[in-house]
């Protein structure tokens, strides 16, 4: 019995050959949503990191790097102090409305004066 070893590599998204980009669409059809749960982070013996998915070919086996921004300390401290990049217009996108929902009123649908 003779054991065929494939060969191993790391390639980027951006990177792959087209054969792998074939793979990677047949193994993940829906993107992002399919290979979350895949995701795998590598520490890298200089202290960084990265995060893979692993996709095989006919003669190779892939880590294919996958772009994932994280939270790092200095983001969510500045997020808890509230200076979280809001420009002052107290729209950023991203913060809740207010409570007063009366502001929303045009003062045409009151449901008190029903007949």
């Amino acid at each position: 019995m003779s054991t065929v070893t494939k060969r191993r590599a790391v390639v980027s998204f951006e990177n792959m050959s087209d054969e792998l980009a074939a793979a990677f669409a047949e193994k993940y059809p829906k993107g992002y949503s399919d290979y979350f749960p895949d995701l795998v982070k590598y520490d890298k013996p200089n202290g960084t990191s990265f995060y893979a998915v692993t996709v095989e070919i006919p003669d190779a086996i892939y880590l294919v790097k996958i772009q994932v921004k994280t939270d790092d300390a200095e983001d969510l401290e500045r997020w808890l102090d509230g200076d979280d990049g809001d420009d002052g217009d107290g729209n950023d996108g991203e913060s809740l409305p207010d409570d007063n929902i009366s502001q929303y009123s045009n003062g045409d649908d009151d449901s008190s004066d029903a007949e």
